[in-house]
């Protein structure tokens, strides 16, 4: 007979999404490969990047932030944080495929840009596939294992995909890795999970 997980009164939300908000320094160059254009830049008289105007946009939700997030690609500025840019604001949109594409466009650029893995994840998650929110949020915390909210997230989507103990053990890393002050959703979540597997 299955058991029902019952959530508190509230469940607790995921945490949303995460955009890119600063440039990051370009890749290293590939080895054995001869830079035909290092030292050739375009300089602007406002000393922003057009990756920078992007984002100044972005947060000021300005629709032109679009634009210049497609004219950063086009001039190779910050791509994949681009890209991921992007892939938020097709979401925001509900424009959940092109929003994948997005997504795994800036992966495709740099396979261990972690926005673009928590991103995916937690539109996976939303969409309601979780083992592709499951593979994403791991591939997140492998890039960076000190962020809480995908210990969070990946709890909350291996509860939804009936893996239990591994939910529970999601939400104990992400306990260990934030205030006390966090916890008391947290705890009943756990103590609901742990109740469901007795």
């Amino acid at each position: 007979m299955a058991k029902v997980v019952k959530f508190p009164v509230q469940p607790p939300e995921k945490f949303g999404f995460k955009p890119v908000r600063k440039k990051r320094a370009a890749p290293p160059p590939k080895q054995n490969q001869l830079d035909l254009f290092a030292g050739g830049k375009v300089v602007k008289m406002n000393q922003l990047s057009t990756f920078e105007e992007a984002l100044m946009l972005d947060e000021h939700d300005d629709a032109r932030s679009r634009e210049h997030y497609l004219k950063a690609i086009q001039e190779g500025d910050s791509v994949p944080d681009a890209y991921c840019n992007l892939g938020i604001l097709e979401s925001k949109a509900r424009n959940t495929s092109k929003a994948i594409d997005y997504f795994t466009l800036s992966l495709k650029h740099d396979p261990r840009h972690f926005e673009a893995h928590y991103n995916l994840a937690n539109l996976y998650a939303e969409i309601g596939n979780f083992p592709l929110a499951k593979v994403h949020y791991e591939m997140s915390i492998g890039i960076e294992p000190d962020f809480p909210n995908s210990y969070f997230n990946l709890g909350l989507t291996l509860a939804m995909n009936k893996e239990i103990d591994e939910a529970v053990q999601a939400l104990f890393a992400y306990k260990r890795l934030t205030s006390h002050d966090d916890h008391h959703q947290v705890n009943e979540l756990i103590e609901n999970l742990v109740r469901t597997v007795r």
